[in-house]
């Protein structure tokens, strides 16, 4: 059985037909659903397995950017029913259900509060995600480093990472040096930006292209199925992707590909067993 993917679009996301191909690819069956047909009732998160929230310019790139679609969300009904849409949301997480958030996707989750989640206290609102130290878009392809100690479903399997960034409000902070340790012992730290000499985590611009705290570059859920990342894994669904394709051997099965495929087969093995 196919898990069913929700690839989130509108309000000027505009990464959903990347990301709905390359969850195809990894054997899931993806449907792009706008956020209105969500919030009118027409479509129901209870459907799908793995709900995706897309990059893009999510009402906008600039300081505050998707801080208007978790308002929205936060205090949006549903339509048809009356039910808060978060309660929805919470019910999608307490049902072993996963979560990914790309770019403005993260933006996203951090301002909902999904993420990071901490002792599982959803819609706490820890860490953001704020201007890049550059003060400009970045448009880079990044090394990063995976913590092979995290909980996180997606990355399962990898040791390093090499993924674009597009983004002009990408860098990590957190509210307090408490939320940060708490996060380190929880394995939650994802993934971090590493300078390509050493693939040790670095603060040196451009390899860390935002000025994230401890080079962050995605978190997760204690539970390690709510994702969120800047850099874009979708965006390397196929060898030709990669920058030096030509020079380099890149194998068929991309590493922006395995995430997916991660994900899908997580979900066969606990939800569709």
């Amino acid at each position: 059985m196919r898990p069913r993917a929700l690839v989130l679009s509108g309000y000027g996301i505009n990464c959903e037909r990347e990301t709905a191909h390359v969850l195809r690819l990894a054997g899931a069956d993806p449907e792009i659903v706008h956020l209105s047909e969500l919030l009118y009732g027409e479509k129901h998160l209870r459907d799908y397995h793995l709900l995706c929230f897309p990059g893009g310019f999510l009402d906008g790139d600039h300081l505050g950017a998707a801080q208007a679609a978790a308002h929205r969300l936060r205090h949006a009904r549903i339509r048809t029913s009356g039910e808060r849409f978060m309660d929805h949301l919470l019910e999608f997480i307490k049902a072993g259900k996963l979560i990914i958030g790309i770019c403005n996707g993260f933006q996203l989750l951090v301002k909902l509060g999904l993420l990071p989640g901490l002792e599982g206290r959803y819609g706490e609102r820890l860490v953001s995600l704020t201007y890049n130290d550059s003060g400009r878009f970045e448009d880079r392809w990044v090394s990063l480093r995976v913590n092979r100690d995290s909980p996180c479903v997606f990355t399962r399997g990898f040791k390093r990472l090499y993924f674009p960034v597009r983004h002009g409000e990408g860098k990590f902070v957190v509210r307090d040096r408490d939320v940060l340790e708490r996060l380190i012992s929880g394995g939650q730290i994802v993934l971090q930006y590493t300078h390509p000499e050493t693939g040790e985590p670095t603060q040196e611009y451009p390899y860390n292209p935002n000025g994230s705290v401890m080079a962050v570059a995605g978190i997760c859920d204690p539970t390690g199925r709510v994702f969120g990342l800047m850099p874009h894994p979708e965006a390397f669904n196929h060898p030709t992707n990669h920058p030096r394709w030509r020079r380099e051997t890149i194998p068929p099965e991309t590493p922006g590909l395995r995430l997916f495929k991660n994900a899908v087969e997580y979900l066969r093995e606990t939800l569709l067993s």
